[in-house]
C-alpha cells in the first residue's frame, strides 16, 4: 500500500530555489541543525524565491474573504462567556478562527499529496485492495484524473521545481498544459478563478519555457471529491505575466536583493 501521507508530509513548500531548479527548503546551521532557510541564508547562497513568496506581495482577496467567514463563523458559535471583557472575547474569537484555518489547510495539503500520489502511479499496483477498503484517497484521486481526461492522453509530471530569471517554484501538473491543484468547500458550480491564479500560472509556464501553454485551475470539493477544471483565459494570462514581473521587481526591491 503506498505511504499515508501526514499533513506534515504533504504541507512541505520550497519558499527558495537553487538556480538548477532544486528546492532549497532548510540549511544546517553551524550546529548541524536543519532550520527554515531565511532571507539571509538565501542572499549568502544566491538562492531565488518561490512564486508564491512573491505573490505574497500581492492583495488576495479570496483568501482575505474566506479569513473573514471564519472569523465571523467563530464569533456565531462562541457565546460570549460572563463578564468576559471585549478584548478575551475578541482573542478567543480570533484563536478559534486560526485554528479553524489550519485544520483546513492541513486537509487541504492532505488532499493535494493524495491526487499527486496517484498522478505518480502508487496507486495502481494495489488499486483492488484500496477499493475493497473503501480508501478515500482513491475517489480524491479519480475525480481529478476524470476531469482532466478533457487535456486528451497526457502524461502528467508531478511536483516539477524551475528556478528561471529570477525565481522559481514547483507545479502541479503539467505537460502540454499547466495544471494548479486547489481544494475548496464552495460550490463548484459557482466558484471561479481570481487574479492571482492568473499570475501563478503565467510565472509557472514562463518558468517551464511554455510560453503558450493553456494554463487551468483544478479545483477539488474536499468533502464530496468532485472536481472542476476552469481554464484561464490567455489574455487574463498575458496580463497576470506582466503583473507578475512588476511584483517580482517590487519584492527584489523591497528586500535589497539587487536586480534580477
Amino acid at each position: 500500500m503506498p505511504e499515508i501521507i501526514t499533513a506534515d508530509h504533504a504541507s512541505q513548500e520550497g519558499h527558495w530555489y537553487a538556480k538548477d531548479g532544486s528546492p532549497a527548503y532548510s540549511y544546517l546551521n553551524k550546529k548541524g541543525e536543519e532550520k527554515p532557510t531565511t532571507l539571509r541564508e538565501a542572499r549568502k547562497e544566491n538562492l531565488v524565491p518561490s512564486v508564491t513568496t512573491i505573490l505574497q506581495c500581492a492583495a488576495k482577496p479570496g483568501l482575505d474573504n474566506w479569513k473573514i467567514d471564519q472569523a465571523v463563523l467563530s464569533a456565531l458559535t462562541l457565546p460570549r462567556i460572563d463578564d468576559e471583557s471585549e478584548t478575551d472575547y475578541l482573542s478567543r474569537i480570533k484563536s478559534d478562527a486560526r485554528e479553524q484555518a489550519k485544520k483546513a489547510s492541513e486537509r487541504g495539503t492532505l488532499i493535494h499529496a493524495w491526487v499527486q500520489q496517484g498522478f505518480e502511479g502508487k496507486y495502481e499496483p494495489v488499486r483492488q485492495i484500496m477499493i475493497d477498503l473503501e480508501d478515500e484517497r482513491l475517489k480524491f484521486y479519480d475525480s481529478a484524473q476524470k476531469t482532466l481526461a478533457e487535456c486528451g492522453p497526457t502524461e502528467w509530471i508531478c511536483e516539477k521545481s524551475f528556478a528561471t530569471e529570477g525565481y522559481g517554484g514547483k507545479v502541479d501538473l503539467f505537460f502540454n498544459d499547466v495544471i494548479d491543484i486547489k481544494t475548496t468547500e464552495k460550490d463548484l458550480a459557482t466558484i471561479k478563478t481570481w487574479d492571482e491564479h492568473a499570475l501563478q500560472l503565467a510565472a509557472y509556464r514562463n518558468g517551464l519555457g511554455l510560453y503558450q501553454a493553456r494554463c487551468g485551475i483544478l479545483y477539488i470539493h474536499v468533502k464530496t471529491a468532485e472536481s472542476k477544471l476552469i481554464w484561464i483565459p490567455e489574455v487574463e494570462l498575458q496580463r497576470g505575466w506582466r503583473m507578475f514581473v512588476c511584483l517580482k521587481d517590487f519584492w527584489y526591491a523591497d528586500k535589497g536583493l539587487g536586480g534580477t
